[in-house]
């Protein structure tokens, strides 16, 4: 009886060896897990720390650089080949331009070329060079029930617009780029921008403006590269477009550094030269094109 006592505790203790075994090895594991992501952790936080304040500026852009999808491709390439950190606002052409002239911004990148050229003229901004271009679209719902599909100029359309009871026109109302556009047509048209429920601001970048009048089943003006990236979500489809007036034109431009001591001269000027480079020229010239069938966006530099 001793004996077969004496033999079950040694089991018990083999057992016991065995657990504490694969529990150590599970412990050390769990251990060499946590001290990788620590390791990863640290390393990230390393990048981030060897990173000069000198190393970071600030881009001022419009929505559609943003929404589009370009800068996406683009700021990386540019932060890989430079080592300087982009940091992008995109807001409506108007602000990122009031951002140049006081001095919040480094680098400007927007398509309102007339007011673009009050910032030149008054020294705001400096270097300033062309892009590239896409066109202005005029887009609402699929039924169409004014009719714009039929009509033959932009006049008229704007016309039909100003003087229907029933469609609802979706304005970004934000002082944007597209808004100037947008406000300049209903001028050329010869009618006062209408008000009351037909026509609606939302006050927001070209995206949101764009699910808001899908919403309503309205009518809106977009440029195309943002309408292309989001066409899928939506149930808007083209109904106007190709008349001269639709042209959009995009520039970039340094802020001037003698406007205060804060402004990055150097990092502005570089991403500068970089957007119009031949190279990167190229990747605008094809960006869009494998996903959408068509570009976004075509290259106007040098």
């Amino acid at each position: 009886m001793k004996k077969i006592l004496y033999v079950f505790m040694l089991l018990l203790f083999a057992v016991g060896l065995v657990a504490c075994s694969d529990s150590d090895a599970q412990g050390s594991e769990n251990v060499s897990n946590e001290t990788q992501e620590n390791d990863a952790n640290s390393k990230e936080e390393n990048r981030n720390a060897n990173a000069s304040e000198d190393d970071f500026f600030i881009l001022a852009t419009t929505t559609s650089t943003q929404d589009s999808g370009l800068l996406d491709v683009l700021v990386p390439m540019f932060e890989e080949e430079t080592g300087y950190q982009v940091k992008t606002i995109a807001v409506g052409t108007g602000k990122a331009l009031d951002m140049g002239k006081n001095g919040e911004a480094d680098a400007l990148l927007t398509h309102a070329p007339a007011s673009e050229q009050e910032l030149v003229d008054g020294g705001q901004a400096i270097n300033y060079q062309l892009v590239m271009h896409n066109d202005f679209v005029i887009v609402g719902p699929k039924a169409d029930p004014l009719g714009i599909k039929e009509l033959d100029s932009l006049k008229d359309v704007f016309t039909t617009f100003a003087s229907s009871e029933e469609g609802i026109f979706v304005s970004r109302g934000d002082d944007s780029g597209t808004h100037k556009m947008e406000l300049s047509l209903w001028e050329l048209a010869g009618v006062e921008t209408p008000t009351g429920q037909t026509y609606q601001e939302t006050g927001s970048g070209m995206g949101d403006t764009l699910k808001v009048a899908d919403q309503k089943a309205g009518y809106t003006m977009t440029d195309r590269a943002t309408y292309l990236a989001l066409q899928s979500e939506m149930d808007l489809e083209i109904v106007f477009e190709g008349a001269d007036e639709l042209f959009n034109i995009y520039h970039v431009m340094q802020v001037n550094p003698e406007l205060n001591d804060k402004i990055k001269a150097e990092p502005a000027e570089a991403f500068v030269d970089f957007m119009i480079r031949e190279d990167v020229q190229e990747v605008i010239r094809e960006f869009g094109k494998e996903k959408y069938g068509q570009p976004l966006f075509f290259p106007d530099a040098n």
